[in-house]
């Protein structure tokens, strides 16, 4: 899980991803946010498949209900972070993860002595899946905080202006400990 983890860090277009969704989102969702939120869903994915290879768990029983949760999620979250979540799947399973976890996938069932055409395979597509429900995730909770400041600002306690950082998630995550 810690290569799913920093694998993220490692791949260039997931880069560039984050910076555009700093920048679409007005640094409400920061690239170090962005980042945080894909490598945690990539780490999930990694842990998936390892379980994959060590019950013979077969992938459709992660699939299908991930899909579901994310078709679901799709209807509670800002419509903005709909399409950057189901873009963060396919770029997060890009040339640098591929490269890396397939062949640890193969390595670990083939040591296990799993079978490899049915255990192994299939990491990719739980990359591709797990980052966007980690990006929705991150949709509620934007959605939460936005309707939060709303609501103080209703009762006047602080005045919104476009300028405020004031969702921001790593100062937000960093003051709560």
């Amino acid at each position: 899980m810690l290569i799913g983890y920093y694998i993220v860090k490692a791949e260039p277009a997931i880069q560039v991803l984050n910076h555009q969704v700093q920048g679409v989102t007005n640094n409400a969702v920061s690239a170090k946010s962005m980042n945080r939120c894909l490598s945690i869903g990539v780490s999930v994915s990694v842990g998936l498949a390892m379980l994959r290879i060590l019950t013979g768990l077969p992938i459709h029983w992660i699939i299908i209900p991930g899909y579901i949760i994310a078709l679901v999620l799709s209807r509670l979250v800002p419509r903005m972070f709909v399409g950057i979540a189901f873009d963060s799947g396919g770029v997060a399973s890009g040339p640098m993860t591929t490269t890396f976890l397939l062949p640890l996938s193969i390595g670990a069932c083939q040591a296990l002595g799993g079978d490899i055409m049915a255990d192994a395979f299939g990491v990719v597509a739980l990359v591709a899946l797990t980052p966007l429900i980690a990006v929705q995730i991150m949709g509620m909770y934007y959605r939460y905080k936005l309707d939060r400041m709303e609501k103080t600002s209703a009762q006047g306690d602080i005045s919104l202006d476009a300028d405020d950082d004031i969702l921001d998630f790593e100062e937000d995550h960093e003051n709560d400990g």
